[in-house]
């Protein structure tokens, strides 16, 4: 999975802080530029990658030009200043949606191939399964094999309405049948899993665009 991996790669960074014995500008630059590597591989605009490297940069240059603080304070400032800056990253001022209840709701997911949108399309389908709400699982990625699967399965466990058909190619059709179908049944909320998609298919770009045309999705 992308965020996995991202993981992976900032621990292994931060890691080279415990891994030396000195501290100084030297080992900053290389681990903000690891840090950076990793962002920039998982697709961060590099926009938020230069703020956060200045940022942390700005801070811990600061009390390192002082010679107040020992190798051992300045890696755990560090530490805090990179996750303070990517905590930051992740903000948002943004309220989310509120669902309103007699009504279809509809929630279309979208994101980045192995993201993980059907494992939250399924978590995110429980949290309002577990606060009475009447939820349908729609399942429209025809790209990826296993995913009907995977989503029917993952629907069952948590006790949740499923529409899908594994032999059908066109993903608008499936998303639009499935929303017409939860709609006529009066489902509050339906939650509209999609293909993931990369940033060198334009097609699926383009697949998506019409998905949402055809559901119109709150």
């Amino acid at each position: 999975m992308v965020l996995a991996d991202l993981g992976a790669k900032l621990t292994a960074a931060l890691r080279k802080l415990n891994n030396n014995q000195v501290m100084d500008e030297k080992l900053l630059t290389e681990l903000l530029t690891d840090i950076a590597n990793a962002l920039l591989q998982s697709d961060v605009n590099i926009h938020y990658i230069n703020s956060l490297r200045n940022s942390v940069k700005t801070q811990v240059m600061l009390q390192m030009n002082n010679g107040e603080m020992g190798a051992a304070n300045l890696k755990k400032l560090i530490q805090k200043c990179v996750v303070d800056e990517l905590t930051k990253m992740l903000s948002s001022e943004n309220k989310a949606p509120e669902m309103v209840r007699g009504k279809s709701n509809v929630v279309m997911f979208v994101g980045l191939q192995g993201s993980g949108k059907t494992t939250t399309c399924t978590k995110y389908a429980y949290h309002f399964i577990k606060k009475g709400w009447r939820v349908g699982l729609v399942g429209a990625d025809t790209f990826r094999a296993g995913a009907f699967e995977q989503l029917k399965q993952n629907s069952a466990k948590i006790k949740c309405p499923f529409f899908g058909n594994r032999n059908e190619t066109d993903p608008v059709k499936i998303a639009e049948e499935g929303v017409a179908f939860f709609r006529k049944q009066k489902y509050e909320i339906i939650i509209v899993d999609t293909s993931g998609r990369h940033k060198q298919e334009t097609a699926l770009f383009d697949e998506m665009k019409m998905v949402q045309a055809a559901i119109k999705p709150d």
